[in-house]
């Protein structure tokens, strides 16, 4: 594709925005092209995905240039268009992990933030400079960093638009973990692989859980987890897992299928 690649292997999708000469800022074809492989994903047999941008930035914003004479309506449609491509990521029934190699500014944090699990260069600078600029953050990142760092962090990032750095993210819990430039992809790979060793239903479930139960009070979410649990007996996938575990399989049952 124009700007992406896309590869498959051992069941692990991996995405890299190439875009270099703009830092790998979105625009409008980065997010057509993001979606139409976001629609694949499941269907190429991939059970996780890693989302990683090339050159020294994941992605630095989106296109201000593209953005600057914008009309409120065409302002309105770019962040729908956002919204939904990084809805549709958050929503897979895979799990996403960022590997976030280099700047993840402004839509580039967005995007981070629409993944599952975020791995962190030592080099990755993240944040939300959009009050700088005149305008909010517009691809979810008012309501996805709170929900993930806490409202007191948020507000800090959100109203001062500073930067921090990974050990920093680390500390905030914007970050799983930080890794060296050159083991960052390595360290992806390897959480992405673990993660195909299981019980694909399960995690689909899990992940079903987790979303569906954020915006529900506690009662409700125990409810959500106890329908969910109960789903998974009867599958396949369930009794071929309790009966290698039963067995003592060291092995697998969910790889190469």
């Amino acid at each position: 594709m124009g700007h992406l690649d896309y590869e498959i292997a051992d069941q692990v999708a991996t995405v890299t925005i190439r875009r270099e000469d703009a830092l790998n800022a979105l625009n409008a074809a980065v997010l057509v092209e993001l979606e139409t492989v976001l629609d694949t994903v499941e269907a190429d047999g991939a059970r996780a995905l890693i989302v990683t941008g090339a050159g020294r930035a994941f992605v630095a914003g989106a296109d201000i240039g593209e953005m600057a004479t914008f009309a409120p309506a065409e302002a309105e449609a770019f962040s729908r268009r956002g919204n939904r491509v990084f809805r549709k990521l958050e929503m897979l029934g895979v799990p996403s992990i960022a590997a976030v190699n280099g700047f993840a500014i402004g839509g580039g944090c967005e995007l981070a933030l629409a993944c599952d699990i975020r791995l962190g260069s030592e080099r990755a600078v993240f944040g939300q400079p959009e009050v700088g600029l005149g305008v909010t953050a517009g691809f979810g990142g008012t309501q996805r960093l709170a929900r993930l760092v806490g409202p007191a962090f948020a507000r800090e990032l959100l109203f001062t638009g500073r930067s921090i750095k990974a050990p920093r993210a680390l500390e905030i819990g914007l970050v799983n973990a930080v890794h060296p430039p050159d083991e960052l992809l390595d360290a992806a790979r390897a959480m992405a692989r673990s993660i195909a060793e299981q019980a694909p239903i399960a995690i689909r479930a899990t992940k079903s859980a987790l979303l569906r139960g954020q915006s529900v009070d506690l009662d409700a979410a125990l409810e959500i987890e106890v329908e969910e649990f109960a789903a998974c007996f009867g599958s396949a996938d369930q009794r071929e897992a309790m009966a290698a575990f039963l067995e003592k399989r060291s092995h697998s049952p969910f790889r190469g299928e």
